[in-house]
Order: structure tokens, then C-alpha cells, then sequence
């Protein structure tokens, strides 16, 4: 099949990536590297330096069997600094995309957010992402596109960001005991997250696509929570406590039954045994 994924030289995409180059696919990758890295790239892929915000048709770069779209800006606390870039790529990018992909009948999958669950106005990251999914419902509803969402829970692995601030805990925190720096915790660490790895949303993703399951909305996550206290724990850290930050849920945890059901997926890796071999390693 020849695809398209946005943000392929991302985290998840770039893991994506290198799954479907494995199983033979044609890939193109559209990424604008705000946080996506050159040094993701992997040979076999194309990879194309653009903005979603900017492009409304794709099709000069091929013929595509689905959209893989991976592309967003992430993370909750840099969103209430710069809320319009937020809409404008996470919701009005998804626009221009839709739009293409239900006039020449591409299927989507899209990257959701579990922060879909702790309510779409309690960040303006949260509230664009949301926006991206009702506008895949739209176009479905009105227009026939044919998608999928799915709704990451707290992915943590190979090539998670290490610095910066569009950084997630786990990756945060292992370069920061690299570096020899204090690990933060922001709130009193009671706070629980359903940490998925990155194989494990891989999977499903590649499920979807190969059992063309759509109009669905898949929760993807470990299905267990832990508290950010037990994370340092397992990580022998001694953090420091600061004040809770706006826009955080307290807990997340994914119910992935319907995944389970439809998918016949489930997540096979655990947080735990994932830093233990990494401390082994080191």
C-alpha cells in the first residue's frame, strides 16, 4: 500500500514508519520538525518538510491508499501559551486533510488524546484535538470519509523526546538522570498514568489499517495505571515537589476492551520491566 503519515518524523510516527517499511508499504512522511527530528529518519521513507497548517492537498506527493495522521502539537502546558497555533494545526489541519481524503476516498487513522476524557475545555490542546475528531466525524457524516481514531494513552519508548518542552515524564525524567538533574514532580505525585509503550500503540495502529476497522473510536493504553510516586520509585529517583500544574487530569486509565474485541489487540508491555532493562543496560 502506498501512505501517508503525517508527523512521521515524530515519536509514534517515526515508530509507524518503521513498522510499515518492514511490511513492505510505500511510505511518505509530511513533518514540519517542530519536535519531529531528522535523525528519525529511516531509509525507504520519503519525508517531506512542510506544514499541515499550509498544505490542502497532498496528492502531488502520490497516490495514497489511508493517511496515517500522526501530526499535532502536543503536550498540555504549552498549549495556554500559544492556543491559536494549537487550533490552528491540530483543528484546521485535520480540516484541510479531511477534506482531501473524502474527495479522493482515503481512510483516515487518527492520533486522538486520552486528555479527551479529563473534558475538552480544560486545555487548549486538549479542546483542538477534540476539534480534530469532530471534524472526522463530519466529514464522515456528510461527505462518506472513512476513519478511525485512536486515543493514546501516556506512550513512552524509542525516540521519545529527551529534552525540550514538548517532553513526556518518562522521557524527561531519563535524561535527566543522565545529566545528573533533579527529577520534578509537579502536585503530590499521587497522580496516576496509564503508560503505554510505543510497540503496543504500533500494533494497533498496524491492526486497524489491516483489518479496516473504521468508524471507531479505540482507547489505546495499558489498561493499568500507576501513580508518578511509583514511577520514581522504579526509577531509584528522589524528586522534587513543586505546585500542580494547571490542566492535568489526576488519573488516567484506558478501557481497551473495544480494541481487545475488534482489534484482537493486547498491550504486552509493561512500564516496569521497560526501565528495569534500560537501568540493566546502562
Amino acid at each position: 500500500m502506498n501512505i501517508l503519515v503525517t508527523g512521521g518524523a515524530g515519536f509514534v510516527g517515526t515508530n509507524l514508519v518503521r513498522s510499515l517499511l518492514h511490511k513492505g508499504h510505500t511510505v511518505v512522511s509530511v513533518d514540519n520538525y517542530s519536535t519531529g527530528l531528522v535523525a528519525n529518519h529511516i531509509d525507504g521513507c520519503k519525508y517531506i518538510d512542510m506544514d499541515i497548517r499550509n498544505i490542502y492537498d497532498y496528492s502531488s506527493w502520490g497516490n495514497f491508499d489511508l493517511v496515517y495522521h500522526m501530526a499535532a502539537v502536543a503536550r498540555i502546558q504549552p498549549s495556554f501559551k500559544h492556543p491559536i497555533t494549537y487550533f490552528e494545526t491540530n483543528a484546521n489541519g485535520t480540516l484541510s486533510l479531511a477534506n482531501m481524503c473524502s474527495k479522493q476516498n482515503i481512510p483516515i487513522i487518527y492520533a486522538g488524546s486520552s486528555s479527551y476524557h479529563s473534558g475538552k475545555f480544560k486545555n487548549p490542546y486538549t479542546y483542538s484535538k477534540a476539534i480534530g475528531e469532530e471534524v472526522l466525524e463530519l466529514f464522515s457524516l456528510n461527505f462518506g470519509l472513512k476513519y478511525s481514531i485512536a486515543r493514546f494513552y501516556n506512550v513512552y519508548g524509542p525516540n521519545q523526546l529527551l529534552e525540550g518542552g514538548y517532553t513526556t515524564l518518562i522521557g524527561r525524567w531519563l535524561a535527566n538522570i543522565e545529566k545528573g538533574v533533579s527529577c520534578e514532580i509537579y502536585g503530590d505525585g499521587e497522580q496516576t498514568r496509564d503508560f503505554t509503550h510505543v510497540d503496543d500503540i504500533v500494533d494497533a495502529l498496524l491492526l486497524i489499517m489491516e483489518k479496516e476497522v473504521y468508524g471507531e473510536i479505540f482507547e489505546l493504553g495499558r489498561g493499568n495505571n500507576i501513580s508518578v510516586n511509583e514511577v520514581a520509585a522504579m526509577l531509584n529517583i528522589d524528586p522534587v515537589y513543586k505546585s500542580a500544574k494547571i490542566g492535568e487530569a489526576r488519573d488516567t486509565l484506558c478501557d481497551t476492551s473495544l480494541a481487545t474485541k475488534l482489534l484482537g489487540w493486547e498491550p504486552k508491555i509493561n512500564l516496569e520491566d521497560y526501565l528495569k532493562k534500560l537501568q540493566y543496560e546502562n
